[in-house]
This record gives C-alpha cells, sequence and structure tokens, in this order.
C-alpha cells in the first residue's frame, strides 16, 4: 500500500484510509458487528491504516467496534475521532430532528477524549479532530485543550472537521493543525475555492469524506434506487427523485472514463481525488469487501494532467442540482 503525508506534521499513513460511520451509523441498520470485524482486519491485511471514527456514530458503538477490531493490532494502525456534540446517552441523535448540539467546551474535550480512549482501548488518540466549529467556543480554547492532551500524551494530532480557512488559522496559531476533513468530490468541489490553498499554504493534510459521494458516484444509485427513509441520505437535498436524475451526466462522464481505463466509476472518482495533491488521503466508506477491493483498486489508476483536465472541463458543464445538507446541517459547516 502507498503511504502519503498529512501535511508537514509527519503523520503518514495509507494513501487511501476507511471511512468507518456507515458500518454503525446512518446507513439503516448496523451491519453484523463479526462482519465488520472481519472487513476492518481484511482492510489492515491488504494495506489500509487509517480508521476515521466519532464518537457520534451509534452513538459511541462505532468507536467500541473500531476497539475491538483493531486493539490487537495497535502498532499497524493510525486512528482519527472527533469531538464537538453534546451527546446523552438516552437518546438517539440519528435523523435531522435529532441531531444534538454542539459542545467544543475544554472541559468536555477532555471528558470526550478519556472516554474515546477507553472505547477504542488505546493509550492515545492519533488524530483528535473537533467535529463542527462550535461558534459559542473560541476556537483558541479548544485548540488550547487539544494543546494540553498532546502534552499529557493522550492525542498526537489535532484535525478540525468542516471548518472554515479563517478559523483554521487562528487554531493553526495555537496549535499546530495536522489535517483538515472536509466533504469533497466532483461533486462537491467548494473546498478549491478557499481551503485548499490554505492548506497547501500552512502545510496541512486533508481527508476527503464522502469522496465517492455518499455512494451516488458509483453508479449504483438513481432516481429508482429506495433509500429507506431512516437513512441520512434520505434527508439530503442532493439524494431527492429529481436531483438524482438531474445529477446523472455527471456519473456518465465518470463511466466514460472508466471505460477507457479498464476501471469502475468509482475508481475514477477516487483516482482524480488522489491526483489533485500529494497531501490528500480520502476515507471512502464500506460495509462490504468488494467494495473495498474496488476502492484500493483506484491507487493503480494514475491520472495524467491531461486526462484530469478533460473531466474538469467534462464536469464543469454541470450544474449539480440539490443542497448537500438540510439547512440546519450546512449551517455547521466551513465556519
Amino acid at each position: 500500500m502507498k503511504k502519503r503525508l498529512l501535511g508537514k506534521s509527519g503523520l503518514e499513513v495509507s494513501a487511501l484510509g476507511l471511512g468507518c460511520m456507515g458500518m454503525s451509523y446512518s446507513y439503516g441498520p448496523p451491519a453484523d458487528r463479526q462482519e465488520m470485524i472481519g472487513l476492518l482486519r481484511k482492510a489492515v491485511e491488504r494495506g489500509i491504516n487509517f480508521f476515521d471514527t466519532a464518537e457520534v456514530y451509534g452513538p459511541f458503538t462505532n468507536e467500541e467496534l473500531i476497539g475491538e477490531a483493531l486493539s490487537p493490532i495497535r502498532d499497524q494502525i493510525v486512528i482519527a475521532t472527533k469531538f464537538g456534540f453534546d451527546l446523552d446517552p438516552s437518546k438517539d441523535p440519528r435523523g435531522i430532528k435529532g441531531v444534538p448540539g454542539l459542545n467544543s467546551r475544554p472541559h468536555h474535550i477532555r471528558k470526550v477524549a478519556e472516554s474515546s480512549l477507553k472505547r477504542l482501548r488505546i493509550d492515545v488518540i492519533d488524530l483528535f479532530y473537533q467535529h463542527r466549529v462550535d461558534p459559542e467556543v473560541p476556537i483558541e480554547e479548544v485548540a488550547g485543550a487539544v494543546k494540553a492532551l498532546v502534552q499529557e500524551g493522550k492525542v498526537r494530532h489535532f484535525g478540525l472537521s468542516e471548518a472554515g480557512e479563517k478559523t483554521i488559522r487562528r487554531a493553526h496559531a495555537v496549535h499546530p493543525v495536522t489535517a483538515v476533513q472536509s466533504e469533497y468530490s466532483l461533486w462537491w468541489r467548494n473546498p478549491e475555492k478557499e481551503l485548499l490553498p490554505a492548506l497547501e499554504e500552512l502545510g496541512i493534510g486533508f481527508v476527503p469524506y464522502s469522496p465517492l459521494g455518499r455512494g451516488f458516484l458509483t453508479g449504483k444509485i438513481d432516481e429508482k434506487t429506495p433509500i429507506d427513509s431512516t437513512e441520512f441520505r434520505a434527508s439530503l437535498p442532493r439524494f431527492s427523485p429529481e436531483a438524482l436524475k438531474a445529477n446523472r451526466p455527471l456519473v456518465d462522464i465518470l463511466a466514460s472514463f472508466a471505460r477507457e481505463k479498464n476501471g469502475t466509476p468509482a475508481q475514477v472518482a477516487l483516482a482524480w481525488l488522489l491526483a489533485r495533491k500529494p497531501w490528500i488521503v480520502p476515507i471512502p466508506g464500506t460495509r462490504k469487501l468488494e467494495r473495498l477491493d474496488e476502492n484500493i483498486g483506484a491507487l493503480d489508476m494514475p491520472m495524467s494532467p491531461e486526462e484530469l483536465r478533460a473531466i474538469d472541463e467534462a464536469t464543469s458543464e454541470i450544474a449539480v442540482l440539490g443542497d448537500r445538507y438540510p439547512q440546519r446541517l450546512e449551517k455547521m459547516t466551513g465556519l
């Protein structure tokens, strides 16, 4: 497996990570636990060493799954988890109305870190992201709280998720930000405007989540695909039947390039991302071994500058229909 450095931090990870959220949360009922443990260990066997989770996934159950599956091989892996939500164990935060409130107060960050360490069965968190920027807590206080955890040996690296460029700079001035995680794919390219140039300037790595458009860019979802009302995608404007139909030409372009390169639309979408910058590490999620292997195959699909330009030119003519989040969730991004 090829490796990449997340910016100038010295944190080296597999060129492709594994987003673990969907194993426990957001995409219908949780997957079979033993099957997911087997999948996680097979991912390590295939060279993936970068695993992404969060306390809110479940809540809590995804971290517990990662801990059970991967703690026996702790020395081979890098675990990223997140803080920033105010979770009540007696409530289920799934669904838009039930999205928990934000909480990045320093004492809460410490409490989350201690709890995550126990669930993950580890002594130190490799990468600790603020899941969403909390407008009630100055980012300098957040960075200072994580800095204290780093000094105590409980956290190795500090990250931010869906933070805006100004927030990143303020945090980075207090304690180096190793990586920023945000959605980025061929149907959500907003990070290219301000975020990516700032990260390159500051030497911060970039970890795109939903690099396959929550499954849409694989070509296996269209306006006729049933999406259960309990799924997170059912609440997203971009997954309405009208939007899926209107956005289909984007997948058709990927499929055309895939035929030329003897691959799949998903592999083209990931190869495009990997070719953007050497410090970009996508974290596609899956519950299936065949999809994991397909995604890994993107690492063997180099993209020439001419091919990148051709994809950019072809996709630039498509106006993507539908917001990526409902209004309440969109307000939590880019702060």
